[in-house]
């Protein structure tokens, strides 16, 4: 179904020290998979929904690497340790507060400069590119990583489609406000709702996906459902959750984090090992899983893929 509307308007940072229950040995995270590939994904221990619209019977990854040889994070440390401060600003609280999120039905708003504005479903927005899993690592501000599954679309395609014109500069996201059922956003912790954005060649750069499932299986609330954005070289808070609107505008966007503190969050926030937080150095990563740190890599690894974005920028000045 395809609603369309002519004329549409347009960290806190916590503890760096991995929790104890994090690190699961690997015969309870086989139990545990086993388990959910026998339908209990949507255990309320989860807090999460099972995205019925693009839910898979669900893929084994954990024996999974990514493009560096790195192993891909246990399903537990993926679904119960996020950043979601419309759920809360511990990183337990996504998985504890977010059971009465409700992602279905969702529409999302398309506005701005582009040829083809409106208001659609989101199987009508996704329709008809096919979901695609890759292994991405997130990196967060806070100095802690993850590696990845995620299940998406590439966000250039869905634009493509969008047909913006010759003066969309910017791809605005923006998550949904609902305070009934976000608890977080009944605080002032942040200027709801969530704003982020991309300049147009980082929206339509092959890596940049608008996420659907992760783990092989359909998104839960805790990790954004039931879409989200995913750009693996840029530090977690620019992959916005539950987005509800897609603006293409011509100047820069603001961007929550940004707008809230911003002699600490930038605009472009590619990972940069040479630039320290002012509160921490991000030269070095802790694994969540692992107990050692590891050397933060330039744009998180994906130099290969997304430099040429940024000859002749000072990143250190646009950070």
């Amino acid at each position: 179904m395809l609603i369309r509307t002519r004329n549409a308007g347009l960290d806190i940072p916590s503890s760096e020290i991995t929790p104890e229950d994090t690190y699961l040995n690997r015969r309870k995270f086989i139990a545990a998979a086993g388990a959910l590939a026998a339908g209990h994904l949507a255990a309320p221990a989860l807090g999460g929904n099972a995205n019925k619209a693009f839910a898979r019977s669900g893929q084994d990854f954990s024996d999974a690497t990514d493009e560096l040889g790195d192993e891909v994070n246990q399903y537990e440390h993926i679904t119960t340790y996020n950043n979601f401060y419309e759920f809360g600003t511990d990183k337990r609280d996504p998985s504890r507060n977010s059971g009465d999120f409700q992602p279905e039905p969702w529409t999302v708003e398309v506005n701005g400069h582009v040829g083809k504005p409106g208001t659609y479903a989101l199987e009508d927005l996704l329709r008809p590119h096919t979901e695609e899993d890759r292994i991405y690592r997130l990196r967060c501000v806070e100095a802690w990583s993850m590696v990845i599954p995620w299940r998406g679309i590439p966000l250039a395609d869905v634009i493509s489609r969008l047909e913006p014109t010759g003066s969309a500069n910017y791809v605005q996201l923006k998550t949904v406000i609902r305070p009934e059922e976000m608890p977080g956003q009944r605080r002032p912790i942040l200027p709801w709702p969530y704003l982020e954005g991309l300049r147009m060649d980082e929206a339509m750069n092959p890596l940049t996906l608008l996420v659907t499932g992760v783990y092989g299986r359909g998104l839960l609330n805790q990790n954004g459902a039931p879409l989200r954005l995913m750009a693996p070289w840029k530090y977690g808070f620019k992959n916005v959750k539950s987005i509800v609107e897609i603006s293409f505008v011509e100047e820069m966007p603001h961007n929550t984090w940004n707008v809230s503190t911003p002699n600490e969050y930038g605009f472009f926030a590619n990972v940069n090992p040479e630039v320290d937080h002012p509160r921490w150095s991000q030269a070095r990563e802790r694994r969540i899983g692992e107990f050692l740190r590891r050397p933060t890599l330039m744009f998180n690894g994906y130099g290969d893929q997304v430099a040429r974005m940024y000859e002749g920028m000072d990143l250190a000045k646009w950070y």
